[in-house]
C-alpha cells in the first residue's frame, strides 16, 4: 500500500490566500486511507525572515525537519501532500539520497526558479525547485540534483529572471500540448540517463477548466486526463522514487468537492 505524508504547510505561498492550502491538504487527506497517512503537525505561526531573504523561513526550517523525520520513519517511497511547493524539496532530497541518479518531474505552470535576490515576493514556493538543484537559502535545501536531470512541466507563466535562467539552464521543459503524445513526458525522462524518477505536481499545472481550486491559475494548462496518462506511460519505464501534490486552496467546502475527481486521479497516477 502506498504511504501518504500530509503537510498543510502554507508558509511557503506567495498568495495572500496562502493559509487556504492547509485546507486543500486536509480536503485530500479525507480521501486516502487513514492507515496509510502520516499527518505532519506544521505550525500555524508565520515565522520570521531570519535575514534569509525568505519570508517565514523559521517556521519553513521546522517543517522541512519534520518532514524529514516522517519520511525516514519507513523505507517505502511516499507521496508527499501539501501544502504549497516547498513541500517537495525534502522529499526530493531523501529519494536522491537512495537513488543518486534521480530524475525530478516538475509539473508546475511556474518556474519555482527564483532566488532571494530575484524573487519579487520572498516566497519560498517560488524557489522551491532552484533549491532543489542546490541554490538558494542554503538552511532550506541540502544537496543538488544535476538541472540537465529536471524536466519542467507545463510552465507557461514565468517571471523574466526565471526565463533567463532557463535560457542557460540544461532543464528540460515539456509543454502542456506535448503531452498530447503519450510519451513525450516518459522520452524527456529517459533523455537525462536517470535510473528513478520523483514527480511533482503543482496542481496549477493543470488548466483552468480543470481544476478550480488554485491560488495562481494560468490558461492553456495540461488536461488531468493527458498528465494522468503520461505519468503512468512514465512509470512503466522507470522506478518512481517518490511524488507529492501541491497547491490545493479551495475557497469552499462545496468547489472542493468539484476538484476530487481530477486530484484522485493525478493521485492515482503516482500511487
Amino acid at each position: 500500500m502506498t504511504r501518504f505524508v500530509i503537510v498543510p504547510q502554507w508558509q511557503g505561498s506567495p498568495s495572500a490566500r496562502g493559509m487556504l492550502l492547509i485546507d486543500g491538504a486536509n480536503t485530500i487527506a479525507g480521501d486516502l486511507p487513514r492507515a496509510a497517512s502520516t499527518l505532519v503537525e506544521v505550525p500555524l505561526e508565520a515565522g520570521e525572515t531570519l535575514e534569509t531573504g525568505v519570508l517565514r523561513a523559521s517556521a519553513l526550517q521546522r517543517i522541512r525537519t519534520l518532514i524529514a523525520e516522517a519520511l525516514t520513519a519507513s523505507t517505502e517511497p511516499a507521496v508527499v501532500v501539501g501544502g504549497d511547493c516547498g513541500v517537495a524539496v525534502p522529499a526530493i532530497e531523501h529519494a536522491h539520497a537512495k537513488h543518486p541518479s534521480l530524475a525530478v518531474v516538475w509539473c508546475d505552470a511556474h518556474g519555482d526558479l527564483h532566488v532571494p535576490e530575484t524573487s519579487p515576493s520572498g516566497a519560498y514556493g517560488g524557489m522551491a525547485l532552484r533549491a532543489v538543484l542546490g541554490e538558494g537559502e542554503q538552511t532550506l535545501r541540502d544537496g543538488a540534483i544535476d538541472a540537465a536531470r529536471v524536466v519542467l512541466v507545463g510552465a507557461r507563466d514565468l517571471d523574466d529572471a526565471e526565463e533567463a535562467f532557463l535560457e542557460t539552464s540544461a532543464i528540460r521543459c515539456v509543454f502542456a500540448e506535448d503531452l498530447a503524445s503519450v510519451d513525450a513526458l516518459a522520452d524527456a525522462v529517459a533523455a537525462t540517463g536517470a535510473q528513478a524518477v520523483y514527480v511533482h505536481i503543482d496542481l496549477d499545472v493543470l488548466d483552468p477548466a480543470e481544476i478550480g481550486g488554485v491560488n495562481m491559475a494560468a490558461p492553456f494548462g495540461a488536461r488531468t486526463a493527458e498528465l494522468s496518462a503520461a505519468i503512468k506511460r512514465l512509470r512503466e519505464r522507470m522506478p518512481l522514487a517518490g511524488a507529492s501534490i501541491a497547491g490545493f486552496a479551495p475557497a469552499t467546502a462545496a468547489s472542493a468537492v468539484d476538484d476530487m475527481g481530477a486530484i484522485l486521479r493525478l493521485i492515482g497516477s503516482v500511487a
